[in-house]
Formats: structure tokens, sequence, C-alpha cells
């Protein structure tokens, strides 16, 4: 058995528990055996891999060489520096970064990568420092960084395809969850709301006391949790996903865990402290015992200069790339009706402070005076207003709307330092009048240009739905979230999901 892992995201119980099916005692289905479980999909995904981080090397190895031979380095030089970037695939390996846990999750892959990389820089120093013939600073901030790039981009087609693959049902792990139904029906429809995190939860566990229960969202439920062990054996299970529920005593996981050990089972357990994740989670030994230390989120410091400094210069860079094409657009509304190019409109931003955001106009002139009439017709929950076939919409802000170009002015908004490039949704003013304690927090730090809601389906997310990602997105905030953020909004933006 693997070592228990924290479930990412955590489980969070949402409702009530909707009215059991009764029924007969339900007789256990006959699992299938281990091997009808086959993962023969992770042995090649790992070959490949492996093949591409090789492939990677021999790419990196082959610039170094003609670079080498351009230059007029030694053959000692060449043929010293090329056994130390072979071995870069071996450090590869050490640091983990082959390990079949962390393969298709993204960033820790990714990590791991980096870490083997920098080892690797490390080797080629050392004979620098010992022999100064040898010349690596070629190699150190020329092909190293190069093998880093093609190793990671390589990678993650490779990931690409395993999500493709496990949206369709394919290259998935077996599940079994054992919990409380409440959680366990929250689980459910997360795994298959993100098919790409390779779940396929086929059996589920209760406890005695809730009664006969035959199944959930559909899910079988093949027993209770003091049996659990039993149905992984002869299940053949991958992962023992073990949410909230007051059985879970530390006694019984522990033994659970033992009992687990001759299985190839991963055993996952849900933390109490839902939607807390990422840098602020550490475990840590005390007196014997693990415990989950949470570190308060960090909303000041050196960081937060880092990221405002990124913001500003990012914000400017783009602006100057993409000032034809603002040109452009800025005529293309004014031709539409003769209006106002840019549309100002009063928001909040950090601390609850107001500020004017800058779009380009989508709508008609007079859009805020024919807002009353259509109050009836709105799609959306909450304080929102959304209609998917607003008649304010102009034939170019429809187009605008679609690839989000009617939000780049807001890039003026960053280089003043109101908005960041990533953040919460910067919400009306009336909108936060209605603010309870809790979604308020979404008010400690910038709101952004994009963020979690933006790459999670944008309009098509519900009140509660959008509430929860930016305050995930508050409480786990760290400059490599924002950067996966930064990197996925393209997509959703080229996929147009939830953009009316």
């Amino acid at each position: 058995m693997r070592t228990p892992l924290v479930l990412p995201g955590g489980i969070g119980a949402r409702g009530a528990v909707r009215t059991p099916v009764l029924a007969a005692p339900p007789q256990p289905p006959q699992p299938a055996p281990a091997s009808a479980h086959s993962t023969v999909w992770e042995r090649w995904y790992r070959v490949a891999v492996v093949v591409s981080d090789v492939l990677a090397t021999l790419l990196a190895c082959g610039f170094g060489t003609v670079l080498a031979v351009a230059l007029g380095l030694s053959a000692g030089t060449r043929t010293a520096i090329l056994a130390v970037l072979a071995c870069s695939v071996v450090l590869c390996s050490l640091s983990g970064s082959w390990s079949p846990r962390i393969l298709g999750e993204g960033p820790e892959e990714y990590r791991r990568v980096g870490r083997g990389v920098f080892a690797a820089g490390v080797v080629l120093a050392v004979p620098g420092l010992a022999f100064p013939s040898w010349d690596v600073r070629l190699w150190v901030f020329g092909v190293l960084p190069l093998l880093a790039v093609l190793a990671v981009l390589l990678r993650y087609l490779l990931r690409r395809y395993l999500h493709s693959a496990r949206g369709t049902g394919r290259c998935l792990l077996p599940v079994i969850a054992a919990g409380d139904p409440r959680t366990l029906r929250d689980l459910v429809e997360r795994t298959r709301l993100q098919p790409h995190v390779g779940w396929r939860i086929e059996a589920l566990c209760v406890p005695a006391a809730v009664g006969q229960v035959s199944e959930i969202e559909g899910i079988p439920v093949v027993g209770d949790l003091e049996g659990l062990a039993g149905h992984v054996r002869r299940g053949g299970y991958r992962v023992v996903a073990v949410t909230a529920d007051q059985h879970w005593t530390p006694r019984r996981l522990q033994r659970l865990a033992w009992e687990l050990e001759d299985t190839p089972a991963e055993m996952v357990v849900a933390p109490v402290l839902m939607e807390v994740a990422g840098p602020r989670l550490h475990v840590s030994s005390v007196l014997g015992m693990p415990l989950l230390r949470v570190s308060a989120p960090v909303f000041n410091g050196a960081r937060r200069i880092i990221k405002s400094l990124a913001d500003w210069v990012s914000a400017f860079l783009l602006l100057v790339l993409l000032a034809p094409a603002l040109l452009v657009i800025a005529a293309a509304v004014k031709v539409t009706d003769g209006g106002p190019v840019i549309y100002r409109q009063r928001r909040i931003g950090r601390n609850g402070t107001t500020f004017t955001m800058l779009k380009f106009r989508s709508m008609v002139v007079d859009a805020d005076a024919q807002l009353s009439r259509l109050r009836a017709a709105n799609e959306a929950d909450g304080p929102l207003f959304k209609l998917r076939r607003d008649p304010r919409v102009t034939r170019i802000g429809a187009v605008l709307r679609r690839y989000s170009l009617d939000e780049l002015p807001q890039l003026l908004n960053v280089l003043t330092g109101r908005m960041s490039l990533v953040g919460p949704r910067p919400p009306l003013p009336e909108e936060s009048d209605a603010y309870d304690s809790e979604v308020r927090r979404r008010l400690l730090v910038k709101p952004g240009l994009t963020g979690l809601w933006q790459v999670s389906g944008r309009s098509d997310l519900s009140w509660a739905e959008s509430v929860r990602l930016d305050l995930r997105y508050v409480e786990n905030w760290s400059l490599a979230l924002d950067a996966v953020i930064l990197w996925k909004t393209v997509r959703a933006v080229l996929k147009k999901q939830g953009a009316y």
C-alpha cells in the first residue's frame, strides 16, 4: 500500500442527504478480480513519459553539441558534458518525476522535473569548478533550460492525451469510497464533473447505522465500513477514498492502513478542512502523532510584492503588444453606433474600496436604463444578472464577449494597481452590500482580470459555485496557482465555454 495522501480539494457536504433507496438487504455483487481492473495503460503511460524525457535529453544534447563544435570547445569537454547530461535522465528518476503517483498530475509532476534538471545543473557545475578548462556556462545556462522546456512540453502533451482519454471513460483508476452518504454523494458528483482526475468510483461502503442503502448516485453500496478492507482485496481497487464520518477514529484509520498494506490500493483520506489545500497544508510529527498544520493565508509580504511587480510588467507589455488590436477593436465599437468606446462601471476592489473598471462597450448605449425591464428574465441565481441572449448586446459586442476581448481595457486597471491579472471576480457595489462575513473574504485580495471562475465555466457557473471558487483562490493563493490559471485562461477563451 502506498503512503496515505490528502484528497486534493477536499470533500464538502453540500445539502442534505436525499432519501435513501430502501430495499432488501443487498447482496454484495461478486467483485471483479484484480485482473479485470487492468492498469496496463499506467505502465504504457510511464514508458511514454520516460521515452519523452530521454528524447528531450537527446535533443538538448544535440543542440549543445552543435553549439560546442561551433564555439570550438574541446572534444573532451563535449564528451564529459554529454555524459553528465545523459545522467539528467537518471536524476529525473531519482527526483521522483517518474513516480506513478504523480504522473499526469500537472504542477507536482513539473516541479519534480525541475528538481531533476536543477540537480543536473549542480552536477555540471562541480566538474566546471574542478577543471577550469571546462567551460560549462553554455550547458548550465543554455542546454539545461532547453532540456527543461522540452521535457515539460512533451509531458504536457502526454497529459493532454491522458485527460482526453479519461474524458471518454478510458485510463481511469477503479475506486472504492467509504464514509458518510453525504460526503460520498459529493465525491461521486465531483469525480463525474472532473474526469481528468482519473477516478472511476465503482463501489461504496457506508456506516452500518445508515440502514439498508443499495446505491448512491447510481453507485452500488457493497457493504459497511467494517468490511472495507475485504472488499478492497476481492475487488482489486486501486484507490480507497475515505471521506468524513464519525466512524473513522484514529485507531480505525490506522488499522485500515495496516490491513491494506498487502494490496495495491492507495489510501486517500479527505481532511476536515474542505477547501484548504496546497501551500497552506503541512504534515508534521509531534510526540509521535502525525499532525496537519494549517498556516494562515498570506495577503502581504514578499510574494505579494512579486505578484504586484509581475502584474505591472505583464500589463505594460501586453498593452504595448496588443496596441494595434486594441485600436482595431475601438474603431469597430465606434463604427457600430457612434457611441463611446469604453464602458466604465463602479466595482468593489480589495478591502471594499471602489474603483472604475474599464471594458470595451459591448452593449447599446442605454443598456443600464433597460436593465429594470429585463430583471424578470434573469437566468442567473444570487445577486448576478445574466442572459444568454441579452437583447442589449450589439453584434460586435457578441464577438468581443465570445473571446473575452471586451475585458482587455482592464489591463489599464492592472497597470494602475486597482486589479490583478489573477483574482476573484470584481463585484458590483450592490452585490458586495449583500455579502455575509464568509463571502466578504473575496475582498481580501485584489480582483482579477481572470480567475478560477474564468477557467471553470465562466457564466455557466452558479452563484454558489463562483463564490466557492473565489474563496478557494483567496485561501490557497500562490504564484504557482496564478501561473496555472493564466495558462488555463487561454484555453478557456479559445473554447468560448460560458462566454455570453
